[in-house]
């Protein structure tokens, strides 16, 4: 970021000085709106460091006292210690409130503007006096201008306490804006690495850090605001990310080129192949059948142990289809049936294996191994079909013709890597980036934020979902959601399908169906099945006229 904000004033010729100005505009309007879209004689708190994000902060205040507010600025440090953009903008401070004071005694009355203080800190001794005289009146929001990017270490003095205070004053009902990253926070890291504060929103500027998007970092984040502050596009792609953040547009995308038409039907819209269930497991086959079918798929067969086929069939919707298969006598899939897999895969458009399917018996592994050594589609694994497949045979690999996309939680992820220590999870970013690009495979590592790994070495960090999404069945029926999206990719689109983008787009509407969710029923409450029934919702609000029937002829008016 440092380079693409060089590069635009040296390239492009827009003064720094003018980055800071928009960074300052975007905060203020963000602080604006978590006052109900005025600031006209609220107090806030503007807490700055000696730095460029001070001196957003700075311009930040100005901005507020300009609009109404009453201000107190604590600069923690002394003004003529401040350089570059951050001195100008502390010196504009302090000249737009000389103005503002001498047109006041002018007048001889109040002029219509804010009020503003300017607090100078640089001792134990003058912190403690800003409690007594600034820091303990109400205080309507707060913004954090502290330390921003850069920071390695953990904060510490004047700059530690006053976090401290923020968060105190964040727990106290006051909202926190943080400008670029909440102090504290190292931005290159999604690991804490001491105090930090806890901002309700944050205006990052020109595109996310890391610590903006990666948990746990990215929960200190609250709700997070990309802003432009001038610096063109290109040179964001000259920066080659390999790390990103999903988007609404991303999932939109996708909905829009796999429409329904109004010729199209179940064929055009993909056949699925569900291979789950085992005895005692049914429930995981028949979430991930209906999630499938609520996706958009055209047509979807859940193939389970024949023992348990007529009990699948009854918790399945009526539209689901099934098959029976070869079980062991643990009613688990053989692997007699896996010739007679094969031959059914070639009507479908897409396979997905594992959900209840257990991994005990020898004879269902050997089946799960055989399917993916000799599978002619696109592949999901999920749940026991990866404990098949654990640690992960070297030979096995995807291609741009037969992509395998594997969901792991991070439990079966250590089993893939043939790892039983956690920490081989501590960076789950590059844990994901070297699996994926290890083994040609789409990964789809599933957390708090799940990470969607490519082979090229590209990581999405999918942004929707909360905590009521850890329930029994959501990763089935994430893996339901998957499959349907891959089988109208594959059923719409055919050989121009992107099996990337539309595991980008599925993990995004199901995690915003999840949001939906909570949204109306609350987390603890929430199902698996509540999931599936808000997909309808979310596909309405990415993508509304897509999802309404065209006119027809008999509607006109003549």
């Amino acid at each position: 970021m440092r380079e693409i904000d060089r590069l635009t004033t040296e390239r492009y010729e827009v003064p720094s000085l003018t980055l800071m100005e928009n960074a300052a505009i975007a905060t203020a309007k963000l602080a604006t709106e978590l006052l109900n879209d005025s600031v006209i004689d609220k107090s806030i708190l503007v807490s700055c460091g000696k730095g460029n994000n001070g001196g957003d902060g700075a311009a930040t205040a100005r901005l507020l006292a300009m609009a109404g507010a009453r201000v107190d600025v604590v600069l923690l440090g002394k003004i003529e210690s401040t350089k570059g953009d951050a001195r100008i903008n502390f010196d504009r401070l302090h000249s737009w409130n000389d103005e503002r004071a001498a047109r006041e005694s002018k007048s001889g009355a109040s002029v219509n503007v804010g009020r503003l203080n300017i607090f100078e800190c640089e001792s134990e001794a003058g912190w403690q006096q800003l409690l007594e005289r600034v820091l303990a009146a109400p205080q309507n929001n707060c913004i954090d201008a502290m330390l921003g990017t850069g920071l390695t270490r953990p904060a510490e003095g004047l700059y530690r306490e006053a976090i401290i205070l923020l968060n105190r004053l964040n727990e106290a009902g006051v909202p926190v804006v943080a400008v670029d990253i909440p102090s504290g926070s190292d931005s290159d890291s999604e690991n804490p690495i001491g105090e930090v504060v806890q901002a309700n929103a944050t205006v990052t500027m020109t595109a996310p850090k890391r610590a903006n998007a990666v948990p746990p970092a990215v929960h200190f984040n609250g709700r997070l605001v990309v802003a432009e502050i001038g610096s063109p596009r290109e040179l964001i792609d000259e920066a080659k990310s390999q790390l990103f953040l999903i988007e609404a547009e991303d999932a939109r995308h996708w909905l829009r080129e796999t429409r329904y038409t109004p010729e199209s039907y179940k064929n055009t819209h993909g056949h699925a192949l569900i291979i789950a269930g085992s005895r005692g497991f049914t429930g995981a086959a028949a979430l991930c059948g209906n999630a499938a079918m609520k996706a958009g798929a055209g047509l979807v067969t859940v193939a389970s142990p024949v023992s348990v086929q007529p009990l699948i069939a009854t918790q399945a919707m009526p539209e689901v289809m099934t098959t029976a298969l070869a079980e062991t006598d643990r009613g688990a899939v053989s692997d007699e049936t896996v010739n007679y897999v094969l031959k059914f895969a070639e009507r479908a458009n897409v396979v997905a294996i594992g959900p209840g399917l257990s991994s005990e018996d020898e004879r269902t592994r050997t089946f799960v191994r055989s399917i993916m050594e000799k599978r002619q589609t696109a592949t999901v694994i999920d749940a026991d079909g990866l404990n098949c497949l654990s640690p992960w045979p070297s030979a096995l690999r995807g291609t741009d013709e037969k992509p395998i996309i594997l969901t792991p939680h991070p439990g079966e992820m250590l089993r893939l890597m043939g790892k039983d220590d956690k920490g081989a999870l501590d960076d789950r970013v590059a844990a994901a980036r070297e699996f994926a690009s290890a083994h040609n495979v789409i990964l789809v590592l599933k957390g708090s934020r799940a990470l969607i790994a490519a082979h090229d070495g590209r990581v999405f960090v999918n942004p929707t979902g909360n905590a009521g999404l850890g329930t029994a069945g959501a990763g089935d029926t994430l893996t339901g959601v998957i499959t349907g999206f891959l089988a109208q990719a594959y059923g719409t689109l055919r050989e121009n399908a992107d099996a990337l983008q539309t595991v980008i787009a599925a993990v995004y509407t199901s995690g915003l169906a999840g949001d939906l969710a909570a949204s109306k029923l609350g987390m603890r409450a929430m199902t698996a099945s509540d999931i599936r029934e808000h997909l309808s919702e979310a596909f309405r609000s990415l993508d509304p006229s897509g999802e309404i029937p065209a006119v027809a002829p008999h509607q006109f008016l003549c």
